[in-house]
């Protein structure tokens, strides 16, 4: 809901309208259309299950609260949605990965040369994929969070999401323009930590995934009975992608886009059903909002 091929106004609009008059089943309607991206966005800007499923519910509720407050006249839905989601996560309290990265890029990187490597055969590889792809965007998902609050979101929903940028300069209040430019800034400073550290993006980089995953796995990073990035999935994020051509700023730029834009988009259904039961069973809640 973030890109604007795949979003369809008048059905938000006629959703709200009868959220208004009390009808419940057009708030589940309208939550489970927002909430795969709520959640995925929140998964990526907070590396934690529990923090962005804390975080996805808060906003939730918080939304359901406001609802009877949004005005057309003063702002598009779309824009007056996600601004309450973006402003609830940048002022959040701080996720665990974020307390740990004190010192960002030199504190992660520093923390990844420390782990053992450990030669895998080619038989090993092959048996240890889904736990090396694990690995993988593990590295990736903790290079996001040394990155500050706002450039993390701008990279995340701009990159990752392909926000449209007009949408994005209503919800961050500032120009299109304004918003390119932190956008390209905040993939400058990215990337350039990646080409220097990377072995995925600069062959010359030591890292190699591979090598790195049995020390993942003994140091707990990664759990391969439970892993965070690499289950619950039926798409990858870019087949949500309508991005265009010219988004990206140079062409030497993609590698970096693709990786990324190949992490899972977690499945959310079983998410947002629970949350939605929580919240509609409480009949304080319910009545305080005249829901049927």
């Amino acid at each position: 809901m973030l890109n604007s091929n795949n979003y369809d106004k008048g059905e938000d609009i006629i959703l709200i309208n009868k959220i208004k008059n009390g009808n419940k089943k057009a708030l589940e309607e309208l939550v489970q259309r927002h909430y795969p991206y709520i959640y995925n966005v929140a998964l990526k800007f907070f590396n934690g299950l529990q923090d962005a499923e804390d975080a996805a519910q808060e906003v939730v509720i918080k939304l359901i609260t406001k609802i009877d407050s949004y005005n057309p006249e003063k702002a598009k839905l779309r824009t007056w949605l996600y601004r309450i989601v973006f402003n609830h996560y940048l002022n959040a309290k701080k996720s665990g990965p974020e307390k740990i990265l004190v010192d960002g890029f030199n504190t992660f990187f520093g923390i990844i040369d420390e782990v053992p490597d450990h030669h895998l055969s080619n038989e090993e590889e092959q048996e240890m994929k889904e736990l090396i792809e694990e690995v993988q965007i593990t590295c990736m998902a903790g290079m996001l969070m040394c990155l500050n609050r706002e450039q993390r979101l701008i990279y995340i929903v701009g990159d990752l999401f392909d926000i449209d940028h007009n949408l994005a300069s209503e919800i961050f209040e500032i120009t299109p323009a304004n918003f390119r430019k932190k956008l390209s800034r905040t993939r400058k400073e990215l990337y350039n930590w990646m080409n220097n550290k990377c072995g995925l993006v600069n062959k010359e980089n030591p890292c190699r995934c591979p090598k790195k995953t049995r020390g993942f796995i003994k140091k707990g990073f990664v759990n391969p009975e439970k892993m965070k990035w690499n289950s619950n999935f039926s798409k990858r994020i870019f087949e949500l992608s309508d991005e265009k051509a010219d988004v990206m700023a140079a062409e030497r730029d993609m590698i970096y886009h693709r990786l990324y834009k190949e992490h899972p988009f977690k499945d959310t259904a079983n998410k947002s059903e629970a949350i939605l039961s929580e919240i509609l069973d409480n009949k304080d809640f319910t009545n305080t909002f005249e829901l049927e």
